[in-house]
């Protein structure tokens, strides 16, 4: 259905692998359409649960096609918008989905491929995969996924890695909080499913106000606002049948109704 993805779903776990791999995964116009187009499908689906990123071969995604690369610096200014513009939605697309969404990085994520890492809510990478901002190197800035990017590692780690364009290690990537877990390869998998597992126990409604939740209190001060906006939104799920499905399957030791039975 998607030239440039294979989708596998199984037991609610929905896999996106990007497959480019003589090219590294790296991006060009029809990966990133197929991209947002197979995340708004999936994110639709009620069916599936957790939505894992991952890509075929050596690289999770080395970024920009340099096919495409080239085109971009023929090109008008009103064009290069339009590009930029479509990476963009992606990434917010991904960044936006209310399933819970995890980046498997078994190996170079870099420029838009440390943007997809970001862009998910959880990152899991081996030991050796590597990650860069390394626009710079090429005259530009990493503009689109720095949203992204700067929420994952801060501010100051930011200020460093946008200018020096340095690889980043996994260990590294663990420090700054770009990645949650850093495993062995051959432990790669087992921990996605094993945190995918974690995610399938939660309600799925609670799951999509949790990330909205974070999306509205990150960085605010903690005000009259804040307090009151969070106190409506814990008072407005309590009544829900998820809510009262969870509290009494807790109460009867059983598993909630959302939990897929293997």
């Amino acid at each position: 259905m998607y030239e440039t993805l294979e989708i596998r779903t199984e037991g609610g776990v929905a896999t996106i692998w990007m497959n480019r791999p003589d090219v590294h995964n790296a991006f060009n116009a029809q990966l990133i359409a197929d991209l947002t187009a197979a995340c708004r499908e999936l994110d639709a689906d009620d069916t599936v649960r957790v939505v894992v990123l991952a890509g075929r071969g050596k690289s999770f995604s080395a970024g920009a096609d340099l096919n495409w690369m080239k085109a971009a610096a023929a090109a008008s200014v009103e064009d290069n918008l339009d590009d930029a513009r479509r990476l963009a939605g992606m990434l917010q697309t991904i960044s936006a989905m209310g399933k819970p969404t995890i980046a498997r990085v078994q190996g170079a994520a870099l420029g838009g491929g440390m943007g997809l890492a970001s862009a998910c809510d959880i990152c899991v990478a081996a030991e050796q995969a590597v990650f860069a901002t390394s626009e710079v190197k090429f005259g530009i800035i990493p503009a689109a996924i720095s949203p992204y990017v700067i929420r994952a590692i801060g501010e100051r780690q930011a200020y460093r890695y946008f200018q020096t364009a340095e690889r980043i290690t996994a260990a590294r990537a663990g420090e700054i909080g770009l990645a949650h877990e850093v495993v062995a390869a051959a432990a790669l998998d087992a921990k996605v499913a094993q945190i995918a597992a974690a995610l399938l126990q939660g309600g799925p409604k609670a799951q999509a106000a949790a990330k909205d939740l974070i999306r509205n209190v990150a960085n605010r001060p903690v005000g009259d606002a804040v307090i009151e906006d969070t106190a409506r939104r814990i008072s407005s799920l309590r009544a829900t049948p998820e809510a009262q499905e969870g509290l009494d399957a807790f109460l009867s030791k059983r598993p909630a109704a959302w939990v897929v039975q293997g």
